[in-house]
């Protein structure tokens, strides 16, 4: 069960509430989200994209800015390397397009998830030798291509690396030191001498801020770098990223711009998934995943053409395709899914702190997504493996309390390759090795059983009397909401719930009355599990009390709820209705 608590930061509350103009609601919940310097809230409440710092303060900016135009002048052919998620497929995008711009003899290329494995491998790097290609610039990958930079440092290339991925490093009497590739550039955040303020840029953001320096010296409108921050705010989003300081401005400020995007293939995919909103769920969970399909079942150049199609007819035929992929994602990743749920249950599997799942069948690139349900379910780190081309590769997805970076690195004897961040990453091994990684990182894990319960950070114990529409207006000076910043949740006790239905074809939606103890009374609607709360109720108050609430008779179940507030319409009238997200 999940760990219930109110979180209860200090601050002064008065001074936000007058300085800012806000309710102490919103001043709550912003300190809750560590946003309580005024510096800080007036870059929250009203952060712009000139409050965003100056991409010459990363380590090697101005020498990567430089390469490229020095190419670009010469007419140096230079190929972008990305990668064939979001993240990558958008870097790869803006820095072709904006290369283009400026006259660089340019093309790219995206490793192919099956053939090439993530990142740049010594394949491409020949292969790039062979067309004739001067210079290599990454994005989004590179940073733990060691091996490969000294490849192309001996073939006499030209190597620039971005990427926002964590350093490799070496760790000797616990202290840890940095590897580099040997590159003629290195422009990475996380490098531990680069002075950038904000560290926790996705690669897209790291590839716009390569180009805002280019375009800068170049003499550049500022509107001709930031028409690119519509897709950056896709790729922050999809690769799951804070969404605090620069984050949360790209996406606020991203979102705006793609509501009226001119992009034909954007506004192919909003039509063949019937879009006529948007907001960081659609980003997330409708357009990320179209593109993220072609790099997982096709290939990711797929996505790259999309974006790049100026034709809208051919923009709706390749949307099409998009979604058809991921509609055919989700089949496979939910019959993954349930075999590696039945694995699990049935061996000592279960009994690990960190699940390490062989699917030997299983689509590797669905590895990431299934690892990501397990760790949901179970709340632990989890591990997907699945056979590759004569090695075994997988993805990691894990839980606040373990860096799985930190630890394939404690174990990269085993391992063939690897590469992350604390709560996700991929890894390649021999078929021998994988029973040896689930038992040497579950005898040297230091995760408690404390560490393992899920905990949930109520933000105010709110009455259903003080929610209104104007409260609920006010909740939109937290958009967008999304990782690190997630929407606000407010809790009750003993709530009396009657006179509820289910409805939804797939019975996965519950309405009913809710009633207070002030007897404030309001509509409560649940999205979830619905057999798992009829099994919840009959335990604990009998089947008896379950009948009468769908009767719509008076009954003894009182449940405390946590919840968020939202206005639903409906023919034209609006009503305040409770939105159940947890449930005791």
């Amino acid at each position: 069960m999940k760990k219930w608590f109110i979180s209860n930061k200090a601050a002064d509350f008065q001074h936000i509430t007058e300085k800012f103009k806000v309710s102490e609601i919103i001043a709550r919940v912003m300190v809750n989200r560590g946003v309580k310097e005024d510096n800080d809230i007036e870059e929250y409440l009203n952060g712009t994209i000139n409050d965003m710092h100056d991409p010459l303060l990363m380590k090697d900016m101005d020498k990567a800015r430089d390469i490229i135009i020095e190419k670009a002048n010469e007419k140096k052919r230079i190929r972008i390397v990305g990668d064939y998620d979001v993240d990558g497929i958008v870097s790869t995008f803006v820095l072709y397009d904006a290369l283009k711009n400026i006259g660089a003899c340019v093309d790219y290329c995206v490793p192919d998830r099956i053939k090439d494995g993530y990142g740049i491998n010594k394949d491409i790097i020949k292969r790039a030798y062979d067309d004739g290609i001067d210079t290599i610039l990454t994005c989004d990958n590179g940073i733990a291509a060691l091996e490969q930079a000294e490849y192309a440092w001996e073939l006499g290339m030209t190597m620039v690396i971005t990427d926002h991925h964590d350093v490799p490093f070496e760790e000797n009497d616990g202290v840890k030191r940095q590897i580099l590739p040997k590159a003629k550039a290195v422009v990475n955040p996380h490098r531990d001498d680069c002075a950038y303020p904000y560290k926790n840029l996705c690669g897209a953001s790291v590839s716009y801020k390569l180009v805002e320096a280019i375009y800068k010296k170049l003499g550049f409108k500022k509107e001709d770098v930031t028409k690119y921050i519509e897709y950056i705010a896709i790729a922050t989003v999809c690769d799951v990223m804070e969404l605090k300081k620069e984050n949360r401005i790209i996406v606020k400020h991203g979102l705006y711009a793609l509501i009226n995007t001119s992009n034909k293939g954007l506004r192919a995919l909003y039509v063949v998934n019937n879009l006529t909103s948007l907001n960081v769920f659609h980003l997330g969970f409708v357009i990320g995943p179209c593109l993220n399909a072609t790099g997982r079942l096709s290939s990711a150049t797929r996505a790259i053409e999309l974006l790049s199609c100026d034709d809208e007819k051919k923009a709706i035929s390749i949307a099409t395709e998009l979604k058809e992929l991921n509609d055919s994602r989700k089949d496979m990743t939910k019959e993954n899914f349930e075999k590696a749920l039945q694995m699990i249950e049935e061996s000592d599997m279960i009994y690990d702190k960190i699940i390490v799942v062989y699917l030997k069948d299983c689509h590797e690139s669905l590895a990431g997504i299934i690892a990501g349900r397990i760790r949901e379910k179970y709340y632990k780190p989890a591990i997907v493996l699945t056979e590759g081309e004569g090695i075994v590769k997988g993805s990691c997805r894990s839980i606040e309390q373990y860096n799985i970076f930190e630890e394939l690195t404690r174990c990269k004897d085993l391992l063939t390759k690897f590469g992350g961040h604390p709560m996700a990453a991929g890894l390649s091994l021999p078929m021998e090795n994988v029973e040896l990684l689930r038992r040497r990182l579950n005898d040297n894990t230091t995760l408690t059983e404390e560490d393992l319960i899920p905990k949930v950070s109520i933000d105010i114990a709110l009455p259903f009397g003080y929610v209104n529409e104007d409260v609920i207006n006010e909740l939109e000076k937290l958009e967008p909401c999304g990782k690190d910043n997630e929407k606000p949740i407010f809790a009750e006790r003993n709530v009396t719930v009657s006179k509820a239905k289910v409805f939804g074809k797939n019975r996965n939606v519950l309405k009913c009355s809710l009633t207070n103890e002030y007897g404030r009374t309001m509509e409560g609607i649940y999205f979830g599990d619905i057999e798992e709360f009829e099994t919840y109720i009959t335990d604990k108050f009998g089947s008896e009390e379950l009948n009468k609430l769908y009767n719509g008779f008076n009954n003894v179940i009182k449940l405390s709820i946590i919840y968020y507030p939202v206005i639903n319409e409906f023919n034209g009238r609006r009503t305040v209705q409770i939105q159940i997200k947890e449930y005791r």
